[in-house]
């Protein structure tokens, strides 16, 4: 690999590769039934062109742009234009409510934003009051200006203009907000300058050196308004000179796989979990004497992996590696290299079971205000039980109470708009991560649990659950309700029914309040419990709920299939 440098902020990293690799491709995509790929120097004309054109339509430095995007080329090119011009881009989720769209419009004052569908641009354009929409696909609403994006992106004049100004602009900039949920319920935007997601791009290329990425391929598929894929699927990986092609939807995951035939991709634990649930069912299916093969190619790979193997076991790994590994790893495209895992807890057992595979496998932890990433795995110092060491340039230390505090370059400016949150959160530069955790005698992390409330899924996604307990509990049907998914495919829900009111009464109510809220915080399951109280410990003098003992209390509920 050569030489890392990424420059005074992304927009001038993204130029600067552009001018480095011109005629190299960068980006690919599905579209007109064939995969399309855009270069180096297309995107930097592109981005330059769309830059000028947002600015003649009245977007100034500072203005914060929502973006709501599927993953495709235009997304990055998007962003770059707008930081080129110092704008400042808004990721948001294309699953977010009506509600979701208006919180984020309002909270972070944006008056303009860019959207791929017709769908989503009359979403966008009924949330909130907007001066400016760009839309990809033909879309017109009265009275309200709406510019096609091919307008925006179709001057092909040479960059240099733009990325001379981009050049200017201090690494201390707002590069963008990203939401994420607060314990309040209602998101927050996160406040993250260039230097954050640079000092994430330095650390993380110290993480994959010992890879000797070369000549890679990426396949992108979790949202680009996640954090971790922002700065790892997309600035992170392109600034290493990796192509990224942008998978059509999680239905064609592994037809994408199979067309493209990645070297390296990022997941969130639970696609982890499916794939190997969807091979495990799969092998079950064949002959005992497959099944047999197939279990033990996965416990020597395991052993392989993290103890060594003897030389009385090397032949039969070798012969197992032929027969069996090579063509699972085949589902993966058969060019499949290396794995990182981030967002949420990966089970350890999950993560060993891609290490049998023979499959790379860099599990780490990070948090949206820390630009997100804080520590991984690395080659040749992994251990699948932790989160990894500290990043290169991240102060890690644990508090008195446990608690995980981070300091650095990654660290955020803060909450936008909420200097009382903000204030909360970081202390003499010390960001309070809010999860409990411990170092080992190696420098290896392990998180034990959290302080805080705050639910994460295993596909990454951020869940208050004061935001949706409060809902539940507003319905007449229901006197109080506890939810909880912490790692887990969905939320399952604890609740209490009101005197009087029947089973059916409180799946109605449950239903109505999954109406109302976006896919990832409706919930899936739900079980009747009897009244929190203070004479069983459940409630505090203060009638507060003690979430943590009920969600222990009646664990069995929880785990009980749905």
């Amino acid at each position: 690999m050569e030489s890392y440098t990424t420059g005074p902020n992304l927009a001038a990293m993204m130029f600067e590769r552009a001018r480095r690799w011109p005629d190299r491709p960068m980006l690919r995509a599905f579209h007109d039934d064939a995969w399309h790929t855009t270069t180096w120097s297309q995107f930097a004309r592109q981005a330059a062109s769309a830059g000028r054109r947002l600015r003649e339509a009245g977007i100034s430095a500072g203005d914060r742009v929502m973006i709501v995007s599927e993953n495709r080329p235009e997304y990055p090119i998007a962003e770059v234009a707008l930081m080129a011009i110092r704008a400042v881009p808004v990721p948001a989720y294309i699953t977010n409510t009506l509600a979701d769209h208006a919180h984020i419009l309002r909270d972070s004052g944006a008056r303009a934003a860019i959207v791929s569908t017709a769908a989503l641009a009359g979403n966008v354009a009924e949330a909130g009051v907007l001066d400016l929409l760009v839309t990809m696909e033909p879309f017109a609403r009265a009275g309200l200006r709406v510019l096609p994006w091919a307008d925006l992106a179709r001057d092909a004049t040479d960059p240099a203009d733009i990325e001379a100004e981009a050049g200017e602009i201090p690494s201390g900039a707002l590069a963008c907000l990203i939401y994420t949920s607060g314990t309040g319920g209602q998101p927050r935007g996160v406040m993250l300058p260039h230097r954050a997601i640079l000092a994430n791009c330095h650390g993380a290329y110290d993480l994959v050196h010992p890879l000797d990425l070369s000549n890679e391929t990426y396949l992108s598929f979790l949202p680009l308004s996640h954090a971790y894929e922002h700065t790892a699927g997309q600035f992170f990986l392109l600034s290493l000179g990796t192509e990224v092609a942008y998978c059509r939807g999680m239905e064609h995951l592994g037809a994408d796989m199979a067309a493209v035939r990645p070297t390296i991709m990022t997941f969130v634990p639970r696609i982890l979990e499916i794939i190997r649930a969807r091979i495990l069912a799969q092998i079950d299916r064949e002959p005992a004497w497959r099944r047999t093969l197939f279990h033990r190619a996965i416990e020597l790979g395991r052993k392989r992996a993290e103890t060594g193997l003897s030389l009385a076991e090397k032949p039969l790994d070798l012969l197992l590696e032929i027969l069996v590994r090579r063509k699972v790893r085949a589902r993966f495209g058969g060019r499949f290299r290396a794995a990182m895992s981030g967002g949420a807890r990966l089970e350890p057992e999950v993560g060993r079971f891609f290490m049998g595979l023979g499959i790379e496998l860099l599990q780490g932890y990070g948090q949206t205000e820390a630009g997100p990433v804080i520590s991984a795995n690395t080659r040749g110092a992994t251990d699948i039980e932790t989160v990894g060491r500290p990043l290169t340039g991240v102060e890690l230390r644990i508090a008195d109470d446990g608690e995980i505090l981070v300091r650095g370059e990654l660290v955020m400016d803060g909450y936008w708009r909420r200097p009382a949150e903000t204030a909360q959160a970081i202390h003499g530069g010390w960001l309070h991560t809010g999860d409990i955790g411990r170092l080992d005698a190696r420098g290896f992390l392990t998180i034990t649990d959290r302080k805080r409330d705050m639910i994460v899924l295993s596909g990454g996604e951020n869940i208050s659950p004061a935001r949706v307990e409060g809902l539940l509990s507003a319905e007449p049907a229901i006197a109080q309700a506890v939810v909880a998914g912490d790692g887990r495919a969905g939320l399952a829900a604890l609740i209490v029914a009101a005197a009087d009111t029947d089973a059916a009464a409180v799946a109605a109510a449950v239903k109505r309040v999954n109406q109302g809220l976006s896919v990832t915080e409706r919930i899936r399951r739900h079980a009747l419990v009897e009244p929190f109280t203070i004479e069983n410990g459940l409630l505090t003098a203060t009638q507060k709920i003690r979430r943590h003992l009920v969600i222990q209390a009646h664990r069995p509920a929880l785990d009980a299939p749905g």
